[in-house]
């Protein structure tokens, strides 16, 4: 896979974390500590849905 520029939330600071790139028609999501390892793809529809289910709290982390 072509390198992205994968971002790291600010919050993270030096820790490890998951990093996310805008790839094509979707967002690649992978390991900070392994970037060479797998990755997860995600539509562009279904990124929005999981970041509008996170601001909603539908995962139990608020």
């Amino acid at each position: 896979m072509e390198t992205h520029a994968f971002k790291k939330s600010s919050f993270s600071e030096n820790s490890d974390c998951v990093e996310v790139a805008v790839v094509g028609n979707g967002v690649v999501v992978r390991d900070s500590k392994n970037p060479g390892g797998p990755r997860l793809w995600f539509s562009r529809t279904e990124w929005t849905a999981f970041l509008y289910g996170v601001l909603a709290g539908e995962f139990g982390l608020m």
